[in-house]
């Protein structure tokens, strides 16, 4: 009796190396809570620091920052959808149940971060300096992901693969991959709100930062209308590359004040500038005047800079000199009949 041997595709050796990379990562960031939560603080008192962000600037983070991941939502739902017509319109109910499901769940992840924070609360200052570090770690990976993913043809078909292999199957299995789509394809981004807000909410409050969620959902929901509803195309190359460089911004502002909650704890040197910074600059951009926060500022910028220039020679360049065919931005997402 003949044997068949299975050897592993290149895919499955793919997938277990991103993944050996994402375990790797968390237990890394893991680590660094852990010795946050039980470092020691140094000579400065954390509760004599009086440098807090300005309302305007709370508010507008956290509203691009929603607007951004809901966009990012909005394109891959409406990518997913697209070919769900005629025979298969019936199919769009399941996808549109697990997107709902997905936004439920988000809210409830707020709750639960609430719930985990005011369990940490004992940790004082040292909890605002956790989260501002999770959160720079966040919007790292989402500008990295970003700028390695802008071309959309390996990121819209990852879905549409998905889509395809649903509707090939019949009854219930089918119609709970369908709702599971639909969640996939909204969770992750509000999943990324929730982790980033929790850090401006320490520093601001629930009020001012749900201010700036109404504000991005308000403008996420016109996007949805003018796409799902007007069926109207919008330029969303052009809107994801805007608010990819305002996300940028909004990464080297959150970086300085968490550089700025270090040196309070005494985890970070302070040396001052030969100049002075006008405390405005402080408020609005968390810009200070030591070498430190400014440095740290000048290395977030020119990792997300360095990143784009990155994807840009391994995606477009290098196929270019070898003769091969570059990667291309698309304009819009990708429309297929299957």
């Amino acid at each position: 009796m003949s044997t068949v041997e299975h050897r592993p595709t290149a895919s499955t050796g793919s997938s277990a190396t991103r993944l050996a990379w994402w375990v790797s990562a968390l237990v890394v960031i893991a680590g660094a809570v852990y010795l946050m939560a039980t470092a020691k603080t140094g000579p400065v008192d954390p509760t004599e620091a009086t440098k807090p962000e300005s309302h305007a600037t709370v508010v507008f983070n956290s509203a691009i920052i929603v607007f951004r991941e809901g966009l990012e939502a909005v394109l891959i739902f409406a990518a997913v959808t697209a070919s769900l017509v005629g025979a298969n319109k019936a199919r769009r109910r399941p996808v549109v149940l697990g997107a709902a499901c997905a936004f439920g769940a988000a809210v409830a992840t707020w709750f639960v971060a609430q719930a985990i924070l005011d369990v940490a609360s004992p940790l004082g200052p040292k909890l605002e300096a956790i989260t501002g570090f999770l959160a720079v770690v966040v919007l790292l990976i989402v500008l990295n992901w970003f700028v390695h993913k802008v071309y959309w043809s390996q990121w819209i078909g990852k879905h549409h693969r998905r889509r395809r292999k649903l509707l090939a199957t019949t009854g219930l299995s089918a119609s709970f991959g369908l709702v599971a789509l639909g969640f996939t394809s909204v969770y992750r981004e509000g999943f990324e709100v929730v982790l980033f807000l929790q850090s401006l909410e320490l520093k601001a409050g629930s009020s001012t930062v749900l201010e700036g969620v109404g504000i991005g959902l308000a403008a996420t929901a016109v996007v949805g209308c003018i796409t799902f509803w007007l069926h109207h195309k919008l330029p969303y190359k052009k809107m994801l590359v805007l608010t990819g460089v305002l996300v940028g911004v909004v990464l080297v502002v959150m970086i300085g004040g968490t550089a700025l909650t270090f040196q309070d704890l005494g985890w970070l040197p302070s040396h001052e500038l030969p100049f002075s910074v006008p405390a405005w600059m402080g408020a609005w951009f968390e810009i200070y005047g030591t070498y430190e926060t400014i440095g740290v500022q000048l290395l977030a910028a020119g990792f997300v800079v360095g990143s784009y220039l990155l994807a840009e020679h391994l995606k477009v360049r290098r196929p270019v000199k070898r003769g091969e065919q570059p990667a291309v931005r698309a304009d819009a997402p990708p429309v297929t009949s299957g």
